[in-house]
């Protein structure tokens, strides 16, 4: 079932619901220029036994651009769904921008939540110059270039991303993201750096890395379980987008982890 829900901006946010109605609830956010199709192989298994969450992060899919958004604004999204689905904790997994949601938060709204995934993220994610500086070149000139190279940096050169539904379809979202979404998140990132803050997460915590994911490595994965007490860390044989690289082990680690806690 797919609706729209209004944030406290009076913005439009897309969601969807899977699974029975009043199983244990997980939350997926999508990664940056991807929408929540990306999650079509979870979706497909954990709603077997939970109630399933997906959205469109503000600017992607079928979400409002909104201007001048921040990381603290991505993460009260979130409890704005809640909220109006009157779901009081949840399960959360994010993947890459979705993944720096989470610690948000684990950090600042960790009343809500049950657990936290960490997938293919960091405390803090590339460069302030980076971002805003591929922000502007959005702004200017579109995601053409980007989304020519954008394979090389989602999945390993051994996945055949070719012959992957999934993989396609998560390729056409990002020529299909709105420069503008795209860019406004760019500058959220920009300014986005939880690196002092970890410790404060205490909820438990699952962290998720690629071995070959070249935008948020092994070390940052690393950097993360020794600043969280309560996590545990899994790396998969995989780049950026490990939930689709590997869905099966990706799948069976959230499943698991979940499953350890209730």
């Amino acid at each position: 079932m797919s609706f729209t829900v209004t944030n406290r901006q009076g913005r439009h946010l897309s969601v969807s619901k899977y699974g029975p109605e009043h199983a244990p609830v997980i939350v997926l956010s999508n990664s940056l220029g991807t929408d929540q199709q990306m999650w079509q192989a979870q979706v497909e298994v954990l709603a077997q036994n939970y109630q399933v969450i997906t959205y469109d992060t503000r600017g992607h899919g079928q979400s409002e651009v909104i201007a001048a958004s921040s990381l603290k604004n991505l993460a009260e999204d979130v409890i704005d769904i809640l909220d109006q689905l009157q779901l009081k904790h949840v399960h959360f997994c994010g993947i890459s921008m979705g993944g720096i949601t989470a610690l948000y938060l684990g950090i600042h709204h960790a009343e809500r939540f049950l657990s936290i995934t960490v997938a293919n993220s960091g405390a803090k994610i590339w460069t302030t110059e980076g971002w805003n500086s591929r922000a502007d070149d959005v702004s200017a000139n579109g995601l053409t270039d980007i989304v020519a190279s954008t394979h090389t940096r989602w999945f390993s050169d051994h996945f055949d991303y070719q012959n992957s539904a999934v993989a396609q379809r998560t390729i056409q979202s990002l020529a299909t993201t709105s420069a503008a979404g795209y860019a406004e998140s760019c500058r959220a990132l920009a300014h986005a750096d939880l690196r002092e803050e970890l410790q404060q997460i205490s909820i438990p915590t699952l962290i998720i890395a690629g071995q070959n994911d070249p935008v948020t490595t092994i070390a940052d994965a690393q950097l993360m379980q020794q600043k969280i007490p309560l996590s545990e860390l899994v790396v998969l044989d995989a780049s950026h987008l490990s939930n689709i690289e590997q869905a099966d082990k990706f799948t069976q680690a959230l499943s698991q982890f979940i499953a350890s806690i209730q």
